[in-house]
């Protein structure tokens, strides 16, 4: 029987720190923070622990050869299992988010999964991997804002959906290593990325932006500066040196580092308090990174 560290493994369970800011970024973008952000919440980090369980499932051969020491090819998590925590994990996660969000949840928590799996067994190996992880983050934030005006919440979904393209982009080099080329684009996208996070929507509720105080303002040029640093100083390194190790440290500042940017989002629509504790799960997935990698 795999222990509870092997299924933490399989599933890399530190790296779901950075999915319920996905949420909250979508419902403060939507004005719909409100008593269902945490079922959804949790029902994104269950769709986001299936997908990587099948996307373990997906690789078994490639990682013998690549990564032997995975929770598959090692031999401590048959692929029976795997193929059953993940589809035990994914029903879980499409019945939270219709308990906690009703039919407007449904309705996005449905083709979510659909996406994760779509990239884990077919899209990942192919040139519409990133768009399709990226499109799966953007569902994500959109899941965060099916309790209230969705579209309000496609710019933010737009913002983390790139971010993700950068970093799906990267890790595909994780083992080769990559071309100086590559980093030096993902990282105009980090740079871009930040920039969208502090422009301000002009929709909203004009009295509570007034009524905002000047430090509340800047909070999310903080973290937005926060996040751009971390993960941009990573593929700094890359650019400099692009040997694979350096490729899995910047997929990991990238994992890790999206709450600071999430938080940064969660600011913006006018949560500041609420963007810095979404953002204050970055330095703890960094920390449970050394024990369980995230990618």
């Amino acid at each position: 029987m795999p222990s509870l560290r092997d299924l933490a493994e399989l599933v890399r369970a530190p790296a779901a720190l950075s999915v319920p800011g996905d949420v909250v970024a979508g419902a403060a973008a939507a004005d719909a923070l409100d008593r269902r952000v945490p079922g959804l919440a949790g029902a994104s980090v269950l769709l986001y622990w299936a997908g990587m369980a099948a996307n373990d499932l997906a690789d078994r051969e490639l990682d013998a050869r690549e990564r032997p020491e995975r929770p598959i090819p090692s031999g401590r998590v048959s692929p029976g299992l795997a193929l059953g925590v993940s589809a035990g994990l994914t029903a879980a996660g499409i019945g939270l988010a219709g308990l906690a969000g009703g039919r407007r949840a449904l309705a996005v928590a449905v083709p979510l999964a659909g996406a994760v799996w779509a990239y884990d067994l077919w899209a990942k190996n192919t040139a519409a991997g990133p768009a399709v992880m990226a499109g799966c983050r953007g569902l994500d934030v959109l899941l965060g804002a099916s309790g209230g005006r969705m579209v309000r919440a496609v710019p933010a979904a737009l913002t983390v959906a790139a971010h993700t393209y950068t970093v799906t982009e990267l890790s595909r080099r994780e083992v080769s290593g990559a071309t100086r080329a590559l980093p030096a684009a993902t990282l105009a996208g980090t740079a871009a990325v930040a920039a969208a996070a502090v422009t301000r929507r002009r929709a909203g509720n004009p009295d509570r932006q007034a009524g905002r105080s000047r430090w509340r303002a800047l909070v999310p040029a903080a973290l937005a500066g926060w996040y751009g640093l971390q993960y941009g100083t990573a593929q700094a390194r890359v650019a400099a040196d692009p040997q694979a190790a350096r490729v899995r440290a910047a997929v990991g500042a990238g994992i890790t580092g999206l709450p600071a940017l999430q938080g940064a989002l969660v600011a913006r629509a006018g949560a500041a308090l609420l963007g810095v504790a979404v953002a204050a799960a970055a330095p703890l997935g960094r920390h449970l990174a050394r024990k369980v990698p995230p990618t």
